[in-house]
């Protein structure tokens, strides 16, 4: 199954000097039959696109964690690792919320999206406030779609390394 699993730069750096990913809780976003269920219109490869953002929104929550813990020299770019692994539904959480077991190997890493530089200040913006938008903020929403309206730069897992480098 394709899962979007959210990480941050930090996560990516990991990633890359271990050979694996391992999501926070397990956690990751699919295509998942609920998901599914909540578009009345989309094909295949815009329902994908709706797990992502799931993804990239969650990546949003764990910045906001790392910028509180005073981490403020993380880029503020949201990083979506899309991999084909086994996962199970987890209807507890959002439509698209599925659980992994492990570390996802490298190579089952299709592609890594990352946030560009211009990206970084809406970003920011968006990780303090995203707890504030899930309660109903406007203001907060706002900012949020900010930073959605900046697309995600589509890397090939060989370029991952070379990308952490530059940072």
């Amino acid at each position: 199954m394709r899962v979007y699993i959210p990480a941050t730069w930090p996560i990516l750096a990991r990633m890359v000097k271990n050979g694996r990913l391992d999501p926070m809780g397990g956690t990751a976003f699919a295509l998942t039959p609920k998901l599914r269920e909540s578009y009345t219109a989309g094909d295949e490869e815009e329902l994908e696109y709706a797990a992502m953002a799931e993804a990239a929104r969650a990546s949003l929550r764990l910045l906001g964690v790392e910028f509180g813990l005073g981490e403020d020299d993380v880029p503020a770019r949201r990083v979506v690792v899309a991999a084909d692994v086994e996962a199970t539904l987890r209807p507890d959480l959002d439509d698209g919320a599925v659980r992994i077991s492990g570390g996802v190997p490298m190579s089952a890493i299709a592609a890594v999206h990352v946030d560009t530089e211009e990206a970084e200040y809406a970003v920011r913006q968006a990780a303090g406030a995203v707890d504030a938008a899930d309660m109903g903020d406007l203001d907060a929403e706002f900012l949020i779609g900010e930073a959605e309206d900046h697309e995600l730069a589509w890397y090939d897992p060989s370029e991952i390394a070379f990308l952490v480098e530059l940072g």
